[in-house]
């Protein structure tokens, strides 16, 4: 019974970024920066078959300094018309593999990618947003990927909610209910 909603979270996370509407698009990611929870906002880009799932970032951000200093993240999801929270907690890899940054690349729409070539890091102070200077010979995209160590599934719902711990051990997931 357990493992129908692990397949049901799977599924909502492929839809994710599959689906340009769905909820699960967003999500908050959590990092820490000296020793302080650190949030925003990140699009699910990629969801791959073992649950680990990727997001984009300029490699100058501070979640990137966050996740080079301490790789542990969360991330929750949360859909407001199936009342489902998917709250994650993994490891951050930054992916570093030029094949593999170049696939995610081209993903990437043509005017979307301007948003990797600004001449100074994101996060620095400026005078007047109409003067951000971009850059034609590089780029800074940065594909992040979360490999999850435990899912915790919420679904409020009556007569009873449904809350379950999944955890990994090896290569398998472990559920557990808990009290929601």
């Amino acid at each position: 019974m357990k493992n129908q909603f692990l397949e049901e979270a799977r599924i909502e996370l492929i839809n994710g970024h599959a689906k340009k509407r769905h909820p699960f698009r967003y999500f908050t990611l959590a990092t820490i920066e000296n020793g302080e929870p650190r949030q925003r906002t990140v699009v699910l880009r990629k969801t791959l078959t073992d649950l680990s799932f990727v997001f984009y970032t300029d490699k100058r951000t501070q979640k990137i300094e966050d996740l080079q200093q301490n790789s542990s993240c969360s991330a929750l999801f949360y859909d407001p018309k199936k009342l489902l929270q998917l709250r994650v907690s993994g490891t951050a890899e930054l992916i570093t593999d030029k094949e593999q940054i170049a696939t995610y690349w081209h993903t990437v729409q043509e005017a979307s990618r301007k948003d990797y070539t600004t001449k100074i890091a994101p996060g620095t102070l400026i005078n007047n947003p109409d003067t951000i200077a971009y850059t034609s010979e590089e780029n800074y995209f940065c594909p992040v990927k979360i490999i999850p160590t435990s899912i915790e599934y919420l679904r409020l719902k009556r007569p009873n909610h449904i809350r379950v711990l999944f955890s990994k051990i090896d290569q398998d997931w472990s559920g557990e209910f808990l009290v929601p």
